[in-house]
Parts: structure tokens; C-alpha cells; sequence
């Protein structure tokens, strides 16, 4: 470690991405890589209208959702190198081989402005580094819509984001997409992507994403 790197250590000691425990390098600690609300088979596959397979190794609770929630409104963007580690790891077990293509599920140009990096796309990148692919950037947010969050129904989330993503000019005539996101759920949002894919040319579309929500009760068909 160089004396840069030494002086930056001692000014920002490098923390657990989940609990933000020091530790020696930045990661995670053992104590989180072991109780991590992990999604055990089957649940860690879900069934998305338009996505062949998609697979979600975590619950988004606790550390998680705190995790993810730093990293998107913090600033704090070298988590995407952790997150792509998990992620990597359920690519490896559940899709390897599968895909031609690594996208990612794309944010706003204003929300890309307000928060200066689009949090997937990152996260996306990090998975390509290692699974040596390099992600390509297959769709934009056309429309600005309100947060699928606040849409009290599953319909409501279908009807709010129908139509947002646009297809960037590339020929996907019989390629396999893998789409990267960080959270979902009921999958609306994954689903218009993997429509918009498909309307495009690809033949098959794969998904995955760091965190799957629980549903609530409030959340209704």
C-alpha cells in the first residue's frame, strides 16, 4: 500500500458496505457475509412477465436496504464493487453461459443529473469487469415517471411505466440480455425492459437483481 493510500485510510477508514464495521480493506466483514437475509432456493428465482429467468440473491431488509439506500442517495458509489461480487456469484450458479449481452435497467437523465451516476449501470459494469464482458447500454429512460414505490397496485405499476424505455439502436436479432437492476418488487419495471428487448429482436432475456422486496399486504393485483 502506498503512502497515498495509507493517508486515505487513516482519514476514511474503509467500512463494511452493510453494517459499515472498520475494516482492514474495503468489503464486507464476516459476520454480514454469513447473516445477510439471503433468498434460499426456490425463492431466490421469481417469475417476471417478459423475463425467461431472473434471480435475486437478497431480501432488501436491514443492512441491505440500508446498504442500497447509501449507495443510492449518499453518494456512495464503490459499493457497486460488493454488490457486483454477490451478483456474480448468482450469475455464475444460476445463468452462466446463457447470455450474449450484459444491460442494465437505465435511470432518468434527471435523476442520472441529480445523483451524477446511474446506480444499476454501475453495478452492471462491475459484473462485466468480472465475468470479462463488457455491459452495453441497449435502453434509455425515454419518460420520467413517478416511483413505481408509491403505486398502490400492481396494475398501477404496470399502467405508470408502460412506455418509459426506449430501445437503443442495436441489433439484438437472437441475442440473450442479461438485465441488471438493484431493487424489485413486483418485477413491473424488469418486465417493460424485457418487452422493450424482445419488440427489438432479442430472443431471450435474463434478469437479475441485488435485492428483492417483500411484499406488503397493501400491495394489491
Amino acid at each position: 500500500m502506498n503512502l497515498f493510500n495509507k493517508i486515505l485510510n487513516i482519514l476514511f477508514p474503509p467500512k463494511c458496505v452493510f453494517c459499515r464495521k472498520r475494516l482492514p480493506d474495503e468489503g464486507v466483514c464476516d459476520d454480514c457475509a454469513g447473516k445477510l437475509p439471503y433468498r434460499q432456493s426456490p425463492l431466490i428465482k421469481y417469475k417476471i412477465s417478459f423475463v425467461d429467468e431472473s434471480y435475486s440473491p437478497l431480501y432488501y431488509e436491514g443492512n441491505v436496504r440500508r446498504a442500497i439506500l447509501r449507495y443510492k442517495f449518499a453518494g456512495l458509489a464503490g459499493y457497486s464493487r460488493e454488490f457486483a461480487k454477490i451478483l456474480h456469484s448468482c450469475v455464475n450458479t444460476h445463468l452462466s453461459g446463457k447470455f450474449d449481452i450484459v444491460t442494465w435497467v437505465p435511470v432518468s437523465k434527471r435523476r442520472l443529473k441529480k445523483r451524477g451516476y446511474d446506480q444499476s449501470g454501475l453495478i452492471a459494469h462491475e459484473l462485466g469487469r468480472l465475468l470479462d464482458m463488457t455491459p452495453q447500454k441497449l435502453l434509455v429512460k425515454a419518460r420520467d415517471v413517478p416511483p413505481q414505490s408509491k403505486q398502490p397496485t400492481q396494475q398501477k405499476r404496470i399502467t405508470n411505466i408502460f412506455g418509459a424505455f426506449k430501445p437503443v439502436d442495436a441489433d439484438l436479432s437472437g441475442k440473450s440480455v442479461l438485465i441488471v437492476d438493484d431493487i424489485a418488487t413486483t418485477g413491473s419495471t424488469l418486465s417493460e425492459c424485457a418487452r422493450v428487448l424482445k419488440t427489438a429482436g432479442a430472443d431471450k432475456v435474463y434478469a437479475v437483481i441485488l435485492a428483492k422486496t417483500q411484499l406488503s399486504g397493501k400491495l394489491k393485483k
